[in-house]
């Protein structure tokens, strides 16, 4: 099972560490050549737009969007939550649209206003202490949707079929638990079924 980790921006050797605990032989990607023998990726943090452009330049936002659609497992996480949403609040573009929620952007406040929170996130752990920098929130998910967390009302975290998403950066921790549940998420994309 290899699990890529999009290194154009963010915390890319943190994520690639947790998943390597998890039990994953995770890689870091630059090129839309090293998507095709990958069982799922990883879209980090960093800035939304930045990203999008550096995916754009490298030509891979059509073979990630391919991928999504072959069934692949993703997870976002803060700006890549961004990257899979099919609406951002205040503009009607996106980058990805993979998954069907709106998010609001720096939704949390600037860099100051960044903060450590402890979450119930469903299914996945209870008490989970997670970091937010200049954080966005899911404003709406729609139908097929599962919004796994909440913090204050705002959901910073959720679930569409093989697309995952979290507000918060799970790799700035130690805590293994939200990374093991996106390595089981490409374990079961990888079931075959029996007839």
């Amino acid at each position: 099972m290899k699990i890529g980790v999009l290194a154009l921006q963010g915390a890319v050797r943190e994520h690639l560490r947790l998943l390597e605990m998890a039990g994953a032989d995770a890689v870091p990607v630059k090129r839309a050549e090293q998507l095709a023998d990958l069982d799922g990726l990883v879209i980090p943090g960093g800035e939304s737009t930045t990203i999008s452009k550096l995916m754009h330049k490298y030509d891979l936002v059509e073979p990630v969007k391919r991928m999504a659609e072959a069934g692949k497992p993703m997870f976002g996480t803060c700006a890549g939550l961004i990257l899979l949403a099919k609406r951002i609040e205040g503009t009607d573009t996106h980058h990805l649209g993979l998954m069907d929620i709106a998010v609001e952007r720096n939704a949390f406040g600037r860099q100051r206003e960044s903060f450590e929170a402890d979450l119930n996130i469903r299914g996945v752990a209870d008490n989970f202490r997670a970091v937010f920098i200049r954080a966005p929130y899911i404003t709406q998910v729609d139908d097929g949707v599962e919004a796994l967390s909440e913090i204050d009302g705002k959901i910073v975290a959720a679930r569409q079929g093989h697309l995952l998403g979290a507000a918060f950066h799970p790799e700035l921790t130690d805590d293994v638990r939200v990374h093991a549940y996106f390595v089981d998420m490409v374990k079961e994309s990888l079931q075959v079924p029996t007839v």
